[in-house]
């Protein structure tokens, strides 16, 4: 089949979106730097040890200083991934050029996944990082319900040499939109996972890799979310630490979070409601927000 499989009366909102991902960091002024100089977000505030870093006014990544905080053990839960998506492959190249440029020992890696194109880096404090740009819907392939995807690899020097548009290489004005277009997590087991995430909370399951990794979405995307087991197998409950320290699911309206939160009550998720936001923790303690936002893919 060519087209995502229906949507499940009981998911998330077809119009589910993520929101901005907060980092807790150790130092403030670096993390700051990379995500301007590097990644080139735009600082929307700094006040009281908080950054604000995004584009178009709309934040991506929030960067809370926390120096009290000690690194957490290799091996536990928490962040593998914050996946930034650029609108077309010349805004892509644009943030690839600069972090050659000025963070060359960050760069990790790149893979045509068939649905996008992606390379990636690990900011300066260890979490992971992932540009990438969508290939149309259309062009999505989808067998049984999941969605077709790869690993190829892609070689960052032609991505520039074709698409980067070198007069406005350095410039920082003019970027266009760029949003959180997924996240990924490491977690303890797929299984868990899936009865969380898919049972509970509501998304619908694209792709999974057997006991390894299993991907999410809502309204026919290929992932908002993924988690995997490849650094963290067995993993327990995450300890207070630096690294990833709130995720933002975006609803298009208020009876969706509500729908959202009927789920996750019925499934035993202890949730706490301020009105406005509903906040939870997943099984390793990785904390989520759902709140009504913009939903932009």
């Amino acid at each position: 089949m060519t087209t995502a499989p229906a949507h499940r009366p009981d998911s998330l909102d077809a119009a589910t979106a993520m929101g901005a991902v907060t980092l807790k960091v150790a130092d403030l002024d670096a993390m700051i730097a990379y995500y301007r100089d590097g990644v080139l977000l735009e600082l929307l505030s700094l006040a009281d040890g908080v950054a604000t870093l995004g584009r178009g006014g709309v934040p991506v990544v929030i960067l809370e200083h926390a120096p009290e905080l000690s690194w957490a053990p290799s091996g536990s839960a928490g962040l593998f991934h914050t996946a930034i998506v650029f609108d077309t492959r010349a805004e892509l190249a644009r943030s690839l050029y600069s972090i050659a440029r000025r963070y060359p020992g960050t760069y990790t890696g790149s893979a045509d996944h068939l649905v996008s194109i992606a390379f990636y880096m690990t900011d300066p404090e260890g979490n992971g990082v992932e540009l990438y740009w969508d290939r149309e819907r259309t062009a999505w392939s989808w067998l049984h319900g999941q969605v077709e995807m790869g690993s190829m690899h892609v070689d960052p020097n032609a991505v520039l040499d074709e698409h980067l548009v070198r007069d406005t290489a350095d410039a920082v004005e003019g970027l266009a939109p760029a949003t959180v277009g997924h996240i990924h997590l490491s977690v303890g087991d797929v299984d868990t996972a899936r009865k969380f995430y898919v049972d509970a909370l509501g998304f619908d399951q694209t792709f999974a890799m057997p006991g390894s990794a299993l991907f999410v979405s809502a309204g026919g995307y290929h992932h908002h979310m993924a988690m995997n087991v490849w650094n963290s197998r067995g993993a327990g409950l995450r300890a207070p630490a630096l690294g990833l320290g709130l995720v933002r699911i975006a609803l298009p309206t208020a009876d969706a979070v509500g729908e959202a939160g009927e789920r996750l009550t019925f499934a035993g998720v202890a949730l706490a409601h301020d009105g406005q936001t509903l906040a939870f923790d997943d099984p390793w303690a990785n904390r989520i927000e759902l709140s009504v936002g913009d939903a932009r893919r």
